[in-house]
């Protein structure tokens, strides 16, 4: 294989960070989430026969948005714990995070 010999991988004082935001993000989601679980339920369907855009429907449009809102989360907490790290760690970021 190519590949360097594992690092050794210590406490990570950014932890506590990440675990609250992660759930700040998860609750965050669930409530868009229930929305569309909501729409569904009490609409009986006729809401989400609704065309909203380029001819789809509001279940596609709010389908892929979820799907979409939830990469967009995701790079956001990634951004936001590479800097915690950074930050904690002393890096000025030109070099990587654990080296």
């Amino acid at each position: 294989m190519l590949h360097g010999p594992a690092r050794h991988a210590g406490p990570d004082p950014a932890s506590g960070y990440k675990t609250r935001l992660g759930v700040v993000m998860f609750i965050i989601y669930c409530v868009v989430y229930t929305g569309f679980v909501m729409l569904n339920v009490l609409s009986e369907g006729r809401t989400m026969q609704v065309i909203v855009f380029g001819g789809l429907n509001l279940a596609v449009v709010y389908g892929f948005g979820l799907i979409v809102f939830a990469l967009v989360l995701a790079l956001i907490y990634n951004r936001l714990c590479t800097q915690k790290e950074r930050e904690l760690s002393g890096c000025d970021g030109a070099e990587e995070v654990g080296s």
